[in-house]
């Protein structure tokens, strides 16, 4: 319904600000040839003032990372009684903690990787896990303080401890899975086309292999056995389920066929505020099957509401 106040919440103030912008700029571009109105919001700590000031129809959250992502402004959104795009705040909070998200997916029968939650400050000499191994962040998006511990690596990485660590002091250390990384986004109860990524000069999928041109390569559909290609859909879909995402959600995969059989699938995390630049994996996935950039954002405003 064209003619309707959309504010489009971008920026914020997480390590994912420039992102955000990003998204939020290409996102109200996009509303406006499609008929809306829009407001763009450079989100600050204002942001309920500025809001209750502007009453729009339907706020479209374009904000990544801590704030955005995580419960807080939707539950701002929730008490203005402003309908709002993407997850509710049980699930944009679950999802955003990995290690809940992943007890949840492994409940929900989602193969997962082994685990542990670990203080950073209690890193000592000894590997806490027999390398190779991956340590995040619990709350943080985008790649942001991934560290990837070698099978050849002697002690645990000192950035870890270090006094320049800004990531939050709970981490996740995880069984390193070798292989593809896989991707699969879902839109209300359908489950898009599986994107296979393919970071260009780097180790992994990391910020720079994301956001930077040229950092990375999309297959989609990906380049894997029918039967794989099914699975990782009815993993995402189920993810998205059981953590109680709305709207637009995607789960990332790591798939690792070098041996024999069908191979090892390990399902990562789900991400409740995918990026939204018309080159963004979701938005991709949107058109494989059809859906310009345009009608994909309006399909996600109209299905704005509060009490998601």
């Amino acid at each position: 319904m064209s003619g309707r106040h959309v504010a489009v919440l971008m920026g914020g103030f997480s390590s994912e600000r420039p992102v955000s912008l990003s998204s939020g700029a290409a996102c109200a571009d996009a509303l406006e040839a499609e008929g809306y109105r829009v407001t763009r919001v450079d989100v600050g700590r204002d942001v309920a003032a500025v809001l209750g000031d502007l009453r729009p129809d339907v706020a479209f959250n374009a904000l990544h990372g801590p704030f955005g992502e995580d419960g807080t402004i939707q539950g701002i959104l929730e008490y203005l009684e402003i309908p709002y795009t993407h997850s509710g705040v049980l699930a944009s909070a679950l999802a955003m903690d990995k290690a809940q998200a992943k007890h949840v997916a492994k409940a929900s029968g989602i193969p997962v990787a082994e685990a542990l939650i670990m203080d950073r400050r209690t890193f000592g000499n000894e590997h806490p896990m027999k390398p190779p191994y991956v340590v995040k962040p619990v709350r943080e998006g985008s790649s942001f303080g991934v560290v990837i511990v070698k099978e050849d690596q002697s002690h645990p990485p000192q950035v870890i401890t270090s006094s320049e660590w800004r990531y939050g002091d709970r981490v996740m250390v995880e069984r390193y899975i070798a292989g593809r990384e896989l991707t699969c986004g879902v839109m209300g109860d359908v489950a898009l086309g599986v994107t296979e990524i393919i970071p260009q000069g780097h180790a992994f999928y990391d910020y720079d292999s994301k956001y930077v041109k040229g950092g990375s390569s999309h297959v989609i559909p990906a380049q894997i056995s029918p039967n794989i290609y099914q699975k990782i859909q009815t993993l995402a879909l189920k993810a998205h389920q059981a953590i109680g995402c709305r709207g637009v959600s995607r789960s990332d995969f790591r798939f690792d066929d070098r041996g024999t059989g069908e191979g090892e699938l390990i399902w990562l995390e789900i991400n409740t505020q995918p990026g939204m630049t018309p080159t963004s994996l979701v938005p991709e996935m949107a058109q494989h099957a059809g859906l310009q950039f345009g009608e994909f954002l309006r399909w996600m405003v109209e299905d704005a509401s509060c009490l998601r």
